[in-house]
């Protein structure tokens, strides 16, 4: 029994496998090793005159982090945009990878990318990963929509110095779970004194780790109350406060959603005072003929506004789009929806952001959201910009099957549907948080 015993506590030195492993559901979709290639899509693809990124997905296996790095090592341009969609997997594995990318200074982002050339459905199969493992660039396009970074592959994203984590992706977390082999037949007390040493010094590694890349300690107390065999999303305000994604406008590029009416759509999330919340905002742009489309604005209602207010789409300082009107109220939605002619489209894409305005009514009840945004006898009226990326792309897209003329006009519905899961995206067949 002794020499037994010794032989497993001699085994124990071995270091365990800490993996935060998901269940097959979850990782249905990924391949079983993590994978990187060169990418290269249309123009702004990635953001405003990039075509070019680093695609890296799959689960993180045991060999994962030497493979990367010799990948990256052989890449000319250090900045280009990384773009991860994984499972996640082996945790040791991910912090060794997201140290080599701190060193590097690296860019990442939540994305998926997609390869024309692989077999409809799948991106997983053996051809295509001998497509995507060819020296150079590979055809592909990239979406954030439904993209996630989970389980370890939420490690290896905050060692990137530039973190961008789109209102449409998601990225999650839970604790890990050890991985041993016990041979023989030691005591249970054993094993489970074991078993908790070494959680213990997986928590104090997992600190040390985000300490260094420079998150709050908070997000390692939050992981050690998440059930490995759960997923906790980060919110748009936990992603702010831990200092993992600390932009106050997050925005997604316009993009085609082809849909039975199919429009081009924009999310963005704007912070509110401190961080402490987000309040969500999308744009969807219909074409309802050759020289007709139609504008939507849907943002959550604020319940702690003083009254209703009015806002205003500009191109420009002084071109007004749309909307200088109160909205709609669709339970805690409102909504503006407004015609746009083929000109003032021709206006929105000619220039690099939109400015959006809005002001609450004087003491007298009136406002005037189509005065000069830049006039200071207007203190109320607040501005920010949101990207045109991709706008002309998509609106090049709509007008290819919109009929010649307008028989009429047919205004959208006035609430978009599934705004909610557009912009509250999570894991398909994630176990509850």
């Amino acid at each position: 029994m002794f020499s037994r015993l010794l032989l497993f506590v001699a085994l124990l030195l071995v270091p365990g496998v800490l993996r935060a492993e998901e269940t097959p559901v979850e990782k249905a979709g990924f391949a079983k090793r993590l994978t990187i290639y060169l990418a290269k899509g249309p123009a702004n693809a990635c953001g405003a005159g990039c075509d070019r990124w680093i695609a890296i997905e799959g689960e993180i296996d045991r060999n994962a982090a030497a493979r990367i790095r010799s990948f990256l090592l052989a890449v000319k341009d250090p900045q280009l945009p990384i773009y991860l969609h994984s499972p996640g997997g082996n945790v040791e594995q991910s912090y060794a990878i997201a140290r080599f990318l701190r060193a590097r200074k690296a860019i990442a982002r939540v994305g998926r990318t997609s390869v024309p050339a692989c077999s409809a459905g799948t991106e997983i199969d053996a051809a295509c990963q001998k497509i995507k493992a060819v020296k150079g660039e590979v055809e592909a396009e990239l979406t954030t929509r439904n993209a996630m970074c989970v389980s370890a592959c939420a490690y290896l994203f905050v060692g990137a110095t530039n973190r961008e984590v789109a209102p449409d992706s998601v990225l999650a977390v839970h604790n890990s779970r050890l991985m041993f082999v016990v041979h023989g037949h030691p005591p249970p007390q054993v094993v489970a004194d074991f078993r908790r040493r070494e959680m213990v010094s997986a928590d104090r590694d997992r600190n040390l780790f985000l300490a260094a890349m420079g998150i709050s300690h908070e997000l390692s107390e939050l992981i050690r109350t998440v059930k490995f065999e759960n997923l906790h999303v980060l919110t748009r305000p936990e992603l702010y406060r831990f200092g993992i994604d600390t932009r106050p406008l997050p925005e997604t590029l316009w993009a085609v959603e082809k849909e039975t009416r199919p429009y081009v759509r924009k999310i963005a999330q704007q912070k509110k005072g401190d961080g402490s919340s987000f309040r969500m905002m999308e744009w969807r742009l219909f074409c309802e003929s050759k020289d007709r489309g139609r504008l939507m604005f849907v943002r959550e209602f604020d319940e702690g506004a003083a009254g209703k207010s009015t806002v205003v789409m500009m191109a420009g300082a002084t071109r007004t789009v749309a909307f200088g009107r109160l909205p709609a109220r669709f339970g805690k939605y409102e909504v503006w929806s407004d015609p746009v002619t083929s000109d003032i489209v021709k206006a929105m894409l000619a220039v690099a952001h939109l400015q959006i305005g809005e002001s609450t009514p004087s003491s007298d009840g009136k406002s005037d959201p189509k005065a000069d945004l830049k006039s200071d006898l207007k203190p109320d009226f607040t501005t920010f910009d949101i990207d045109t990326t991709g706008l002309e792309q998509g609106w090049t897209q709509l007008l290819a099957s919109c009929p010649e003329t307008s028989a009429g006009p047919k205004p959208a519905s006035p609430l978009p549907t599934a705004v909610s899961p557009s912009v509250n995206a999570g894991p398909a067949a994630s176990p509850a948080p």
